[in-house]
């Protein structure tokens, strides 16, 4: 596939006028399709080329959840996320029992095994069970547990290597420290749903924890006496932090504010979306909690919480992009380039580059999604 006349997001974060090329499913050089007599041309007609975003936290689509656990809520999941141009994904757990999590992991793995159309499933983020009561949104406190080394290693079999993070309260007991010690070079250790102060964050995140969940969501205020998470996430700059852009969960403002003070390197789009996305408005679940939707606003019935989001990630960038005063070239980034890299995953996905998945979306001057490529091939 040959796909000219578009202006091409590299690796620098830049766009160039030119043209893209996929041979055998990867991208490739102009010289490798010159021998090439049948390769199929699309004009891009002048539209931003960038490459298939990346959601590594999200739930479900469609009607339905990652904890469903089946392989026709994953397979339904997959095709809507890359039709609307999130080309690979890492779906999210809720706070389940944790025989629940285990069949959920393994069913996962068996999936990961097989091809499917669709998103490529190339890892899960445990947002539970070792979190907080203190701060659990949405999630369903019943199930919560404290960090456990034997649960986490039975997590991370179960799933066949497919689980990337693992979200912890380091509140909660005194052998937080230790754990991630232990776990770090397993699997990412996140920091999520927690009720942490500055500096038992920052002692986990000295300890080797490498990531924070949805900043600002389900974590102490950030306060000028007290930083709490969000404090020692900025003072810890090998750590990486979610960002939900969907227009309901953070202010722009405090948007714009997040990048100046932690950098756009380090920061990860995510869309946090439960199963109503991409359905009408009306009463879902998530976690097994009951949840009402109106227009992409998600909040439970019991309460009126925030419980995740009903916005695909492709909208969320828009919406950085548009409302938010985030540029372009670093909002791109932090849905493709950015999310790659955490997973460890940026050697085959996350930029236009020779050798890697041939995924790109074709987006117009307004942003609106004109073509998805996946493999080599349109996605329908």
């Amino acid at each position: 596939m040959i796909i000219k006349n578009v202006k091409v997001y590299g690796e620098d974060k830049s766009f160039k006028d030119g043209k893209i090329i996929i041979k055998d499913g990867v991208f490739a050089e102009e010289t490798e399709c010159l021998e090439a007599t049948d390769e199929k041309v699309i004009d891009g007609e002048g539209c931003y080329a960038i490459p298939g975003l990346i959601d590594l936290h999200f739930h479900g689509c469609m009607g339905y959840d990652f904890c469903d656990g089946t392989k026709e809520a994953l397979q339904k999941i997959a095709k809507y996320e890359a039709s609307v141009g999130v080309t690979a994904i890492a779906p999210a757990t809720m706070t389940l029992p944790v025989e629940e999590l285990t069949k959920i992991l393994s069913v996962a793995a068996d999936y990961g095994k097989e091809s499917h159309e669709g998103a490529d499933l190339i890892g899960i983020n445990m947002e539970g069970p070792f979190i907080s009561v203190e701060k659990k949104g949405a999630q369903d406190e019943r199930n919560i547990i404290s960090c456990d080394e034997a649960v986490c290693k039975e997590f991370l079999q179960a799933s066949n290597g497919l689980v990337k993070f693992v979200g912890i309260a380091p509140e909660r007991n005194e052998n937080a420290v230790e754990f991630i010690e232990k776990m770090k070079d397993k699997v990412n250790i996140s920091l999520a749903h927690t009720n942490a102060d500055y500096h038992t964050a920052k002692a986990a995140f000295d300890a080797g924890a490498c990531h924070a969940v949805h900043l600002y969501n389900a974590m102490p205020s950030f306060t000028h006496r007290a930083p709490g998470v969000v404090g020692a996430v900025s003072d810890s700059p090998h750590v990486n932090a979610e960002i939900i852009c969907d227009g309901v969960h953070i202010h722009p403002s405090v948007v714009r504010a997040t990048f100046k003070m932690m950098g756009e390197d380090r920061m990860i789009f995510i869309s946090d979306s439960m199963r109503a996305t991409g359905m009408p408005d009306g009463r879902y679940t998530l976690g097994g909690l009951e949840v009402d939707v109106t227009g992409n606003r998600a909040v439970l019935a019991s309460n009126g919480a925030l419980a995740g989001s009903a916005t695909n990630l492709m909208d969320c960038m828009k919406t950085a992009v548009r409302d938010m005063g985030i540029p372009l070239e670093t909002a791109v980034a932090c849905a493709t380039m950015n999310p790659a890299k955490a997973l460890g995953v940026y050697d085959i996905y996350g930029s236009i580059t020779k050798g890697k998945k041939g995924n790109v979306v074709l987006l117009d001057k307004d942003l609106n999604v004109k073509l998805v490529v996946k493999d080599g091939d349109g996605v329908k």
